[in-house]
């Protein structure tokens, strides 16, 4: 009974001899559903591109896994050493950083902004160095500290690299302070700027790196981390990782996952990318009512053929799943035609990059695209369970269950 109702179905779709208005109709209505679909594929590739982009930015500046104190703002580093931290199975490299709030100072011009200290291993944790766009990735040298500067504050500061300026820092000072001598207030250091980093606005606009000695000895915690940045061997399970950690360190540290330390921008990226689907999916609802005319349209020209099927024996159910056939033929026709074009476009601007990003202050020339295989199965069983819904309640109103109904 399927096949004959397909055979049906593809007849009065296909024949050459059945070619009239309705025909004209039905591809225009298939043309309406491919354009939704095409816009879905490229809407759900181009804003997949955007997130591998951010993932892989702060892949450069968040670490695979990041442990802060439960309590308090730092935590003595021989309380958690890193040959403790390298004993847990997955561990590759470990290292401290400190960070405190703080103003910059550069040839008159100031800025609030995060000191952040870091010790020689960060550059193996974290790719930071990567993110550079001017001079180099150095924040010691001899005596003398130096500083790898984000380059929203550096713009802020007018930092120049390489120059015999040095940027001051202030620091709140820790303790009890005079409130006759202002200068009892902070703490002073100076850093030598030596490169710039771009990462984006949140970031770079704020931060400044330096040597782990320097923050300790200007914020005054002498022997102190804020944090441990981690990273992992090729493999393990950031998830496994976390796990063991906390069995280890037990309840005293916070134990974040990459994901975790931005959970809830990635969590805003989720729901734009299911707003973008129901958009185009109510795009596709509202163009799938073409489908609906070419049906009504297709029943009421063969009412004369159903008499003449129900003569023969047929009984309401086949009708109804010939015309829902019908229907669901048009709709995936016209579907498969707007995948195959959307994977293409997507395809095409992957590898070649066509569409460009106006302006020049982006970190990419063009609109970045993937095709992800989930994406299209999510869309394919949306335009399946789509065009059946449709085809079935539409037939179901044009053709009830009296065959009487069919004579007037």
């Amino acid at each position: 009974m399927p096949r004959l109702s397909l055979l049906f179905a593809r007849r009065y779709l296909f024949s050459p001899k059945s070619h009239s208005v309705i025909n004209i109709v039905s591809g225009v209505s298939a043309f309406a559903v491919a354009i939704p679909v095409m816009a879905m594929v490229i809407l759900l590739s181009v804003f997949n591109g955007f997130e591998g982009l951010i993932q892989s930015m702060y892949k450069a500046f968040d670490p695979e896994i990041r442990i802060t104190p439960l309590r308090g703002k730092v935590f003595v580093i021989d309380s958690l050493p890193r040959e403790r931290l390298l004993q847990v199975d997955g561990v590759a490299q470990v290292s401290y950083l400190l960070e405190g709030e703080a103003v910059f100072d550069y040839k008159d011009r100031q800025a609030f902004g995060i000191l952040c200290g870091v010790d020689s291993l960060y550059a193996k944790v974290v790719p930071v160095d990567s993110l550079k766009t001017e001079g180099v990735y150095r924040l010691r040298l001899g005596d003398f500290s130096e500083a790898f500067v984000g380059q929203g504050l550096a713009y802020a500061l007018g930092v120049r690299v390489f120059m015999n300026t040095p940027i001051r820092v202030f620091v709140p000072r820790r303790g009890e302070v005079s409130p006759l001598l202002p200068y009892s207030f902070y703490r002073e250091g100076r850093l030598y700027p030596t490169g710039v980093f771009a990462l984006e606005a949140e970031v770079d606009s704020k931060y400044l790196l330096s040597s782990l000695s320097f923050a300790q000895k200007l914020l005054d915690y002498p022997g102190c981390a804020s944090a441990v940045a981690l990273k992992l061997n090729a493999g393990s399970s950031p998830r496994a990782v976390q796990q063991e950690l906390s069995q280890a360190l037990g309840s005293q540290f916070q134990i974040a996952t990459r994901y975790q330390q931005k959970e809830s921008l990635y969590r805003i990226m989720v729901y734009e990318k299911w707003g973008i689907y129901f958009i185009i999916l109510l795009v596709m609802l509202i163009a799938s009512f073409s489908i609906v005319g070419s049906l009504i349209m297709l029943i009421i020209e063969k009412r004369k053929e159903m008499r003449t099927l129900l003569t023969l024996g047929a009984d309401i159910a086949l009708l109804r799943r010939i015309f829902t056939t019908e229907g669901m033929l048009i709709y995936l026709i016209g579907s498969f035609i707007g995948l195959l074009l959307g994977i293409a476009l997507a395809l095409i601007q992957q590898h070649f990059g066509l569409l460009t990003l106006s302006g020049e202050t982006f970190l990419i020339d063009a609109y970045p695209v993937e095709v992800h295989l989930s994406d299209l199965g999510w869309i394919t069983l949306t335009f399946l369970l789509l065009s059946f819904l449709i085809s079935t309640l539409t037939v179901r109103a044009m053709i009830p269950k009296r065959a009487i109904r069919l004579d007037n």
